[in-house]
């Protein structure tokens, strides 16, 4: 019975710490921008539960989602992803 106890103990310990992971709060557009050789992108700023404000950009149309702003660096196909991405990361 205690292996079962001590089983049940760490999932739920697993589930817990999974919960208190930085989620974003909200996403908030701030401008559109070029890069030097042209190319559109718009940039936002995520704001995490923990207090965190992380920038975000988009690129292609708004088809590609990276943290940070240059574009380059952990990206999705979804507006949401890289938010959750974003707070995590950072």
């Amino acid at each position: 019975m205690t292996r079962a106890r001590r089983i049940t103990a760490a999932s739920l310990l697993l589930l817990c710490s999974a919960a208190q992971a930085a989620k974003p709060t909200s996403i908030a557009f701030i401008s559109n921008a070029e890069t030097s050789d042209g190319k559109p992108y718009a940039q936002y700023t995520v704001k995490c539960n923990d207090g965190r404000s992380v920038p975000l950009t988009a690129w292609d149309g708004h088809r590609k989602w990276c943290v940070g702003e240059t574009g380059n660096t952990s990206c999705n196909k979804q507006q949401i992803s890289a938010a959750k991405s974003a707070c995590l990361e950072s």
